[in-house]
């Protein structure tokens, strides 16, 4: 086994974490203070290649592995995890299903402008009325002719209503299959289309600074030729999409958890009562100390599945493991910062305030804890 980094990954770990401590870390506050979702910044974020990481270069990506990309969004979550919310949802949920499902014409249409940062696409799978239930999808799409038209609703979608969106993909029930149960389609449907809208939320605890969106489908018809894959597979591609989601959530929950624990051990270390560092009292010392030993063993889960996506092999439990474990450790490493820092951990002129409301979307997205529980469980036979 092999535990060392490429040469290429650390100097794209280099680079990245550079950029973002440069670029992001001296306006993180105030983007998430005024809600601000920023093009120039999402931009900047393409420039450095963090868009398209996994895609094929003749489609404008750059041809990494997995393991590179996760690193990428992890180096951002560091630092803040709005910004990390947009690269990642904008690669493993917006480009992703295009990559892996669209046809070529799709695939040329929309990739290149993705993969450049000037451009995002949504993923429409939650509803008002489906989370974790995503057989329980509501919005429907009906063949007319030579179109599909698309009537319906979905929440809580990333990266879908703000001026870098370019379109969204979209599950539908379009039919029944002979056992009974509904038949689901997906759809690539581009901003502009006629009954087409997105409305951004906001009022969010966290993520403030990244790009949430309602949509709503009135009678939107789109050609043949935007069904993603064939009619009837998108349940399938659905879930293989947070099969892969779930391992940027899980970058996300452990980039944040790193960087709540440099910002306590910084604090700890300058912090001076009754006369010494307070880093040097067992009570704060075993906080740290369990931090980074539960950092360390996060790294290793995630790391092992995405090796194994990128050897070809399943790697689905070992995903919904480090999802689950990485998003949770984020909570407790973000809850013992806050509780170091004291009174100022409760400012938010410390970024560990941002850490410890950024994490809970990670307990909920890409299905909750509740959800990859049952997953695992599925997996080891109970």
């Amino acid at each position: 086994m092999d535990f060392d980094l490429s040469t290429e990954q650390v100097m794209i770990q280099k680079e990245i974490r550079r950029f973002a401590e440069k670029q992001i870390a001296p306006i993180a506050l105030e983007l998430d203070e005024n809600e601000t979702f920023s093009s120039e910044l999402t931009r900047k974020m393409g420039e450095i290649g963090l868009f398209g990481m996994f895609v094929n270069e003749k489609y404008g990506g750059q041809g990494l592995d997995y393991v590179s990309y996760i690193i990428g969004v992890e180096e951002i979550a560091r630092v803040d995890g709005s910004q990390a919310a947009t690269v990642a949802a904008g690669n493993s949920l917006g480009i992703g299903p295009i990559y892996y499902f669209g046809t070529e014409a799709q695939k040329n249409k929309y990739l290149p402008k993705l993969c450049s940062g000037n451009a995002l696409w949504g993923f429409g799978l939650t509803e008002p009325s489906a989370g974790s239930d995503a057989g329980g999808t509501k919005t429907t799409a009906v063949h007319d002719g030579n179109q599909w038209v698309i009537n319906g609703s979905k929440i809580f979608i990333t990266n879908a209503a703000c001026d870098l969106s370019l379109g969204v993909t979209v599950q539908a029930v379009t039919g029944h299959r002979d056992d009974g149960r509904p038949e689901y389609t997906c759809f690539l449907v581009e901003h502009g289309t006629p009954g087409f809208k997105a409305i951004a939320m906001h009022k969010k605890m966290m993520w403030r600074a990244s790009n949430t969106a309602e949509l709503y489908f009135d009678d939107v018809r789109v050609p043949e030729e935007n069904v993603l894959g064939n009619p009837g597979e998108g349940f399938h591609q659905m879930l293989s999409t947070l099969d892969g989601g779930r391992l940027s959530i899980a970058s996300m929950g452990l980039g944040g958890a790193q960087g709540a624990f440099e910002a306590a051990l910084k604090y700890a270390r300058g912090r001076v009562q009754f006369g010494k560092p307070i880093s040097r009292y067992q009570a704060i010392s075993f906080k740290l100390a369990d931090a980074a030993t539960q950092i360390e063993c996060a790294r290793n889960l995630l790391y092992k599945a995405c090796w194994l996506r990128d050897k070809g092999r399943p790697f689905q439990k070992l995903a919904a493991m480090a999802k689950l474990y990485c998003s949770e450790l984020m909570g407790r490493v973000a809850d013992s910062a806050v509780q170091i820092h004291g009174g100022y951990g409760l400012m938010k002129e410390y970024n560990v305030e941002r850490f410890y409301r950024d994490q809970k979307l990670l307990d909920i997205g890409e299905g909750t804890s509740e959800i990859q529980r049952l997953v695992i469980s599925r997996h080891i036979g109970c």
